[in-house]
């Protein structure tokens, strides 16, 4: 039994009766109930196909833990997701909002990645690991930058003040040209190859993200504007994000920046025409545009569930978790109050001291940082890349899990001192 179609139905049906049981009974947080219950199916399939594996179905259920996450989410589905998380996003909380935004996505990644390398450094040397220090920065870069998806699918939901919301969001959408850029610098000296500047590649990666983004959505909005065909609207919408994060990977820009932008831009767009007295009827799009959000979104958790068994395979998995964990989180709050002198005002109510906690147990990370994490293969030794893959893991876990779960509740006692 092989093809698509055997692992869209197990994918599919992980889906369903997941949510419907969430819905029913336990009433987690849809995303966090997906990829909990489907790491606790995937240790199930894996325990019963190492006694059934001659059997069909046990060996494709168990074959679906090694899915290629990085040519789904990287070469496939990333523009579309990041383009419907962020076409919502409002233009003037941006304008207000930009400088702590802009800090964190840039000064407060570029500082993570450095804490968590030298970090990670003293660990493998107190374990007797042995890895150098450029592959411990270039872990840093991989675990620094927030994920999106996880931000904006998972983190709005808990009834956060407005401004610290757009913070976390703003931040989350925009960091993935720092991280991309110093995961580039790293990994190139790791490979032992010529990576270029820093400051070059993170400006070939924002500003050119910038410039293709913001020119190709301009393009496509005039059309989008003229038509009165809500499909096509739609299509207008999929060929421009698409086209935009295809020409980025051929210059070697961002392409979720760009992604990001053209979301923004539309949605920047759409509201100009309703100020000229020139509504468009939306709903039909924006409809469309919640169920791919929500079915992408879907199909990621699950798989993150199920590949997060490989994790179970890592030599000395336990402790090297824990140190992993243990790392992000004092990184992630060291760089954000080093940040907070930069960023200007923080939002009402907030010291230094309550902003920084609230975004370290804040700062979640998804299928970005695995995806970057299987990338490097072909530079590591086996063991190494398994160590990496599988703290990366433990990073992701942890922290859209544990972190995600819990975050009203931190909110809430942090608000209260």
């Amino acid at each position: 039994m092989s093809g698509f179609l055997p692992y869209a139905v197990i994918v599919l049906a992980m889906i369903v009766f997941i949510g419907f049981f969430n819905e029913k009974v336990t009433h987690l947080t849809y995303e966090i109930a997906l990829m909990l219950f489907s790491l606790i199916a995937g240790s199930l399939i894996t325990l019963v196909a190492a006694f059934y594996r001659d059997i069909p179905v046990f060996s494709l259920l168990s074959d679906v833990k090694v899915f290629d996450l990085k040519e789904f989410l990287i070469d496939g589905v990333l523009c579309f997701m990041l383009f419907a998380g962020s076409c919502h996003i409002r233009l003037p909380d941006f304008r207000r909002l930009m400088r702590p935004v802009s800090v964190l996505a840039f000064v407060c990644t570029f500082l993570g990645a450095l804490f968590y390398g030298l970090l990670f450094f003293g660990v493998s040397a107190l374990m007797g690991l042995g890895f150098s220090l450029p592959v411990c920065l270039m872990f840093g870069s991989i675990i620094a930058p927030t994920d999106p998806i996880a931000a904006t699918s998972i983190l709005n939901k808990f009834g956060l003040p407005k401004d610290v919301s757009f913070i976390i969001e703003g931040e989350s959408l925009l960091n993935d040209g720092m991280g991309v850029a110093l995961f580039v610098c790293f990994s190139g000296i790791v490979a032992g190859e010529a990576g270029g500047g820093f400051v070059a590649i993170m400006l070939r990666e924002i500003l050119g993200a910038v410039v293709i983004g913001v020119s190709v959505t301009f393009l496509f909005f005039i059309l989008f504007r003229k038509t009165e065909d809500d499909k096509r609207r739609i299509y207008i919408s999929l060929l421009n994000v698409a086209l935009a994060y295809w020409l980025c990977e051929i210059f070697e820009c961002s392409g979720a920046i760009a992604s990001v932008i053209c979301g923004v831009l539309f949605f920047a767009l759409r509201g100009r025409e309703e100020e000229k007295n020139r509504p468009m009827d939306l709903k039909e799009f924006d409809d469309f545009w919640e169920v791919l959000d929500n079915t992408l979104n879907s199909i990621l958790y699950v798989i993150l569930g199920f590949t997060f068994i490989r994790i179970l395979q890592m030599k000395n998995v336990v402790i090297l978790s824990c140190f992993a964990v243990v790392c992000n989180l004092l990184a992630r709050y060291g760089s954000l109050y080093v940040s907070t002198y930069l960023t200007g005002p923080l939002p009402d109510g907030f010291t230094k001291s309550r902003f920084c906690k609230l975004l370290t147990w804040g700062g979640l990370r998804g299928g970005l940082s695995i995806a970057l994490a299987m990338s490097t293969l072909p530079m590591l030794p086996d063991e190494t890349y398994s160590v990496i893959l599988g703290c990366t893991y433990a990073v992701v876990f942890f922290t859209t899990v544990v972190q995600g779960l819990s975050m009203k509740q931190v909110y809430e006692r942090i608000s209260k001192k």
